[in-house]
């Protein structure tokens, strides 16, 4: 069941962003600058865009500590995940990965 809601939020991580986001760019094309400037336009959206940058360094020190740990491989697909998506995407997916990983080592013991 754990599982079935990680994967849910994984796809939901990746659509939710996305249906913004690309819009966006078939408006202004990549335009970086563009991005950064209207992401810290204001106070309210530089707390938000600072709390996403804030959370995916502490997902990324989650990645590779528990992945490390649990001897889980790939882990930088979990990293390109977060950077090409967003914590949105790649904290689900780890979580749905790890707990694939944690119910094998169940089972093997």
């Amino acid at each position: 069941m754990l599982k079935t809601i990680y994967l849910i939020l994984c796809i939901l991580g990746t659509v939710l962003p996305y249906s913004q986001f690309v819009p966006f760019l078939l408006e202004h094309g990549l335009d970086v600058n563009l991005v950064l400037e209207q992401l810290f336009a204001n106070r309210m959206s530089s707390f938000f865009g600072l709390d996403v940058f804030v959370s995916a360094l502490i997902l990324f020190v989650f990645i590779f500590g528990e992945g490390s740990r649990l001897k889980m491989k790939n882990l930088w697909l979990y990293v390109a995940s977060t950077l090409l998506v967003g914590v949105s995407l790649g904290l689900p997916l780890f979580l749905l990965m790890r707990q694939r990983k944690l119910e094998e080592t169940t089972l093997a013991v």
